[in-house]
């Protein structure tokens, strides 16, 4: 008998934010020094992925609910597969497939997730990972990524380098659910404290819409719901009434294909010892860096770049300590401009420095995480509307995650390089993607091929 399982409201609402233009699949390359060895490869990820019960159930939805179930007929060799490169078999040739799966859905009839195995011209071998956002986010899958590898070649193939989730994952279901009627909470504490101009700007107009997010209130228990405090209800009508962000080529509706490139790694000691001189964090260096790439490529472009500013949505991790190895998604997001506009570096840096410490006392990844759980409880056009109104304000998702710090092997093959990026929703067409590892950091760039098909002069 299949085992089932309730998606988190969190999950469902990733489960459900699937569109053509941007699917919801977080993509993941490995680059290996020489060639892999495949067969190996494969009892590796049967011995220590599979342990996550996650990758061997499918995800069914029934109206407004969503499970995990066990797959009775899992094949492991319906999720890894070996592919050749178009010659010559380089790196834009591995970028070019990165992209097109990036544009391909996963099967919906099967476990949602797919590792791909390329051989390059370079005599090394590539990984190409895609994995679901409604299983995990980064920074979990990150953990999962991590127990598939060894701090040395020859480890024994069945034992993980660190404990993983097993059978047993009841962090994946949000405790709020436990309890018949706790979720009507979620939509009070997110919606109760706004005026009528800020529920007019989100959209939530008309009797039904009120009695569905529970601004029906009972008297008695108005006073309850006060208690939550002005904060809330200040970082929501920021977020509702916030203004769009410049327009500029990076923005608009994307088309169905994607474009993919990434740097070269470089070194994180240098830009920790030039950031300590500065006065700025790494984050602080690598984000300013963006900036300034963004704004050379909108330059060369002809395009105007003084005053321009980029709004990027950035995920922060919301996972209390020991948490890091539990599926699901336990992140915020919150809402960085950056300061393209700036031509001095320095001084773009400094505002940029600047602008993520403002960031620190927000409420915005607490309260978009919340929004998530609540968008999850409701019927998909409900989500569609709220999120598409927080994404259409953004120009980009912009990640920065970090990766082990000493080389790794994966089936006795050593990791050289490794880049991934996470999808972006509604009409958000760019994500950046910032990955360490092994005293190296990179960073990689998904774009709409519509708006910007050629990533890798930002890079």
């Amino acid at each position: 008998m299949s085992r089932r399982e309730r998606i988190s409201h969190v999950d469902t609402a990733w489960l459900r934010m699937d569109r053509p233009t941007n699917l919801m699949q977080i993509v993941g390359v490995m680059i290996f020094d020489g060639r892999l060895d495949f067969a190996r490869l494969r009892r590796t990820i049967e011995a220590r992925l599979l342990r996550y019960r996650r990758f061997r159930q499918n995800a069914a939805i029934e109206g407004n609910r969503a499970w995990w179930v066990d797959d009775r007929n899992f094949d492991i060799d319906a999720h890894i597969k070996h592919a050749l490169l178009p010659f010559p078999g380089g790196t834009a040739e591995l970028q070019h497939y990165v992209a097109e799966l990036a544009s391909t859905p996963l099967n919906p009839h099967r476990p949602l997730w797919e590792f791909n195995v390329v051989e390059m011209e370079t005599g090394d071998s590539a990984l190409v990972a895609r994995i679901h956002h409604s299983i995990a986010d980064g920074i979990a899958l990150i953990g999962v990524m991590h127990s598939l590898t060894d701090g040395h070649a020859n480890a024994p193939e069945g034992t993980p380098s660190s404990p993983s989730e097993l059978d047993t994952d009841d962090s994946n279901v949000d405790k709020n659910e436990v309890t018949e009627g706790l979720g009507d909470l979620f939509w009070r504490w997110i919606f109760q404290p706004l005026t009528d101009t800020t529920l007019a700007a989100i959209r939530l107009s008309g009797n039904l819409w009120l009695k569905y997010v529970g601004l029906m209130l009972d008297p008695e228990k108005a006073a309850k719901y006060a208690q939550l405090g002005t904060g809330i209800a200040i970082e929501v009508g920021k977020l509702a009434m916030m203004p769009n962000d410049s327009t500029t080529r990076f923005k608009g509706k994307p088309g169905t294909r994607k474009c993919v490139a990434w740097s070269e790694p470089i070194s994180l000691p240098e830009v920790k010892a030039v950031g300590k001189v500065l006065g700025c964090s790494v984050n602080d260096m690598l984000l300013a860096s963006a900036a300034g790439a963004l704004r050379k490529y909108l330059a060369n472009k002809g395009d105007p770049v003084d005053n321009i500013e980029v709004r990027a949505l950035v995920p922060v991790n919301l996972r209390r300590p020991g948490e890091t190895e539990a599926l699901g998604n336990r992140f915020g997001l919150v809402a960085l401009e950056l300061p393209v506009g700036i031509e001095n570096p320095l001084a773009r840096l400094y505002e940029t420095r600047r602008r993520m410490e403002a960031l620190k006392g927000s409420l915005q990844a607490m309260l978009t995480l919340s929004i998530l759980g609540a968008v999850g409880m409701a019927p998909k056009f409900v989500q569609q509307q709220i999120l598409d109104l927080l994404a259409n304000k953004a120009t980009a998702v912009m990640t920065n995650v970090p990766g082990p710090q000493k080389p790794r092997w994966f089936a006795g093959s050593q990791l050289k390089q490794q880049m991934f990026w996470v999808p972006q929703s509604g009409n958000i067409g760019m994500g950046v993607s910032i990955l360490s590892y092994d005293d190296k950091v990179q960073f990689g760039l998904m774009t709409d091929s519509s708006r910007i098909p050629d990533p890798e002069l930002i890079v």
